[in-house]
């Protein structure tokens, strides 16, 4: 009965998208109604051959979509990266932006393509993939419904394609994380909706009387952004055929639901998700035990109530109240201290084993992401301030911060997972070369120190000319001094992309390698639904 539901689900869909793109009102939408079109077709005819197959037996874990969101996450983050890299060699070289390709490759269209190709692609994907895994094995129990994290998993998938594709034709909303318009971001919360129900029961369905504090990070992420996703979001279609939408909010509401939106898609997606990541893969990796779990526990609650309350800070000397961004900018600084117990929990955890540093280029992987956590999560509070926020703001100052953050502990902390669990899920005794680990080490470090040093010394520079005033009070430089003197940096920042990205590249043929080449581990239990070590 489900396989002819699904059937009539996927026939309905492709009929329906078909009828939308000969309505289609603009290009963005025409392509999209295509893809959803062939998408819907291709599903309608592999549900069909597959209609009186006999239905395996479900044993052990649901590994199948983790192994492919492991491909995936490499190569999302090899395409956020390479994209990055090519836009700041626009800035630094405008010709770059070819006139053969104005409308589509210019900076403007491509600039969102590599925020959400490394926020929602790169680091959504290794998300939902180390997530699917850690609640698992934490849990002693099989994901909750297979067909479910298919749907989560893929799902997701389409939601990327169609961002991705829709900037670079044009479909934006214009929000900071947020582009993607209303039929997109209503695909995303049915998505997201679905990773809720899977996470949430498989948890209840666990073997473990104990929830694992990973769990309660990676559950405070899925629930704080579909909150977030739906109240920055809401907006009305100006016709079912094309992708403009106009928004809800309006003026300083609209700029203060953005931000609280934009500030916690970091604080949740990629500080509260990527925690519970730190907290399962740097013990397993160690081998050592969480170093307080009554401080994971400190961390977690102190982290969750103090980071949704910052998002104003972004809104200084704006037309928001200053009662609103002084909140914001309080909360922001009293975070220092969980987020910092956080660090230090993580970094302690290798009590007894510091010695791994120099022998496994994973654990210093790891490491060196916490130490990047540890500084952007000093350096935001700090830029939150009102004193330094007249100064940092609007400039590339704030562009380094992201990045030293982005890169150093998102990035960093992903790799050091991919490197973790590549051989473990394809049945290999380990990686293909360690020294090929260490390269990518160095190569990514080099390139981030380049990245983030560059950007804050044009940043606090861009700043200070900025306010520069002559004897009678008028302005000493223009806005295109600053862009003339801000060249030799842009060069430097580019020039450390070339690094990260050569990093990622020689970590994608690690893995490919890993796959092929190493050696069969000896037969274990790790593939069996048994309880957490």
């Amino acid at each position: 009965m489900w396989d002819y539901l699904k059937l009539v689900v996927f026939g309905l869909v492709a009929v329906f998208a078909a009828y939308a793109a000969s309505q289609a009102r603009d290009v963005a939408y025409l392509v999209h109604a295509i893809l959803v079109m062939l998408i819907g077709g291709g599903m309608f005819v592999y549900s069909l051959r597959r209609i009186g197959e006999p239905k395996a037996e479900k044993t052990g874990y649901l590994d199948a979509p983790i192994r492919i969101g492991v491909a995936l996450t490499a190569f999302w983050g090899a395409v956020g990266f390479l994209v990055g890299t090519f836009i700041a060699f626009q800035l630094a070289f405008p010709s770059l932006n070819f006139g053969w390709a104005e409308g589509y490759l210019n900076f403007g269209r491509v600039r969102p393509l590599h925020t959400s190709a490394v926020i929602f692609a790169f680091g959504g994907t290794a998300l939902i993939t180390s997530s699917f895994y850690v609640v698992q094995r934490t849990s002693g129990a099989r994901l909750w419904n297979d067909g479910l994290a298919w749907f989560v998993f893929w799902g997701y998938q389409i939601v990327i394609v169609l961002a991705a594709t829709g900037y670079l034709l044009g479909s934006t909303q214009s929000k900071e994380y947020a582009e993607p318009e209303w039929y997109t971001d209503l695909w995303m919360t049915i998505v997201w909706v679905g990773y809720l129900l899977l996470f949430l029961g498989t948890l209840m369905k666990r073997k473990e009387p104990h929830i694992y504090v990973a769990n309660w990070f990676y559950l405070s992420f899925i629930v704080t952004i579909a909150m977030l996703h739906v109240a920055n979001n809401l907006s009305i279609p100006v016709s079912i055929f094309g992708s403009k939408s106009v928004q809800v909010f309006s003026g300083v509401q609209d700029a203060m639901v953005q931000w609280w939106y934009g500030h916690n898609a970091v604080g949740f997606l990629l500080t509260a998700g990527f925690l519970g990541m730190m907290y399962y893969f740097v013990p397993k990796q160690a081998e050592r035990p969480v170093f307080s779990y009554k401080l994971s526990i400190i961390h977690f609650w102190a982290l969750i109530f103090l980071y949704i309350w910052a998002g104003p800070h972004h809104l200084h000397y704006t037309a928001l109240p200053d009662w609103a961004s002084t909140l914001g900018m309080v909360f922001s600084v009293v975070l220092w201290m969980p987020s910092w117990g956080g660090m230090i929990n993580g970094l302690m955890t290798l009590s007894g084993a510091w010695d791994k540093l120099r022998t496994d280029p994973i654990i210093r992987m790891m490491v060196i992401s916490i130490g990047f956590y540890g500084m952007s999560t000093f350096e935001g509070p700090m830029m939150s301030i009102r004193a330094v926020n007249s100064l940092s703001h609007y400039t590339d100052w704030t562009i380094g911060h992201v990045h030293s953050g982005a890169l150093g502990w998102n990035g960093m902390i992903t790799f050091g997972m991919l490197y973790f669990l590549t051989p473990k899920l394809w049945g290999r005794a380990r990686l293909y070369s360690n020294t090929l680990v260490s390269w990518h080490f160095w190569l990514a470090t080099i390139g981030i120190v380049l990245y983030a040093a560059s950007m804050w010394v044009t940043g606090i520079m861009e700043g200070l000319m900025w306010r520069e005033v002559d004897a009678q009070g008028f302005l000493v430089n223009s806005f295109a001094d600053t862009v003339a003197a801000k060249f030799p940096m842009y060069v430097v920042r580019g020039m450390g992309g070339v690094l990260f990205l050569s990093g990622a590249l020689i970590m994608c043929y690690n893995l490919w390698m890993t796959v092929k080449r190493s050696p069969a581990a000896e037969a274990g239990t790790d593939a069996q639904a048994a309880p957490a070590e």
